[in-house]
């Protein structure tokens, strides 16, 4: 197992993106592309502190999909979390770069990724501490 230390810091690198996120969408902000960006970055990082804590191949990657994969690999009920990972992803390039073709962030979306990225915050955190991380 890694060292707890650099775990911690991968989960607290992912609690401010989701705090931040959070705290943006309750300020009943418009920016909801750039906050649902946020919540994909708290689950990228809360699926890379897993793949750290167990050793697991690290990919420099943001698509949530090939981190569950590894993830799962080294515990399979990971895949429990593949439509919240599925959801999530959608939110990594069309909010940072410009696209052709439709995308529509709303107060709504925006608050279904925030349950899915603490979705994955719950599951990879229960996951930790099960074998002693936080």
């Amino acid at each position: 197992m890694a060292d707890p230390k650099i775990v911690g810091e991968w989960l607290q690198k992912a609690g401010e993106d989701l705090n931040f996120a959070r705290s943006t969408l309750q300020e009943s902000s418009n920016y909801f592309a750039q906050i649902c960006f946020h919540f994909h970055q708290a689950a990228e990082k809360f699926l890379k502190a897993y793949i750290v804590a167990y050793d697991l191949e690290f990919e420099k990657t943001y698509n949530l999909m090939r981190l569950l994969s590894i993830c799962s690999s080294e515990n399979p009920d990971m895949l429990s979390l593949n439509e919240e990972c599925a959801r999530l992803n959608t939110a990594y390039i069309d909010t940072r770069y410009p696209v052709h073709w439709p995308v529509n962030y709303t107060m709504e979306k925006a608050q279904n990724m925030k349950k899915d990225a603490e979705a994955i915050e719950s599951a990879v955190v229960n996951f930790l501490s099960e074998n002693g991380y936080r």
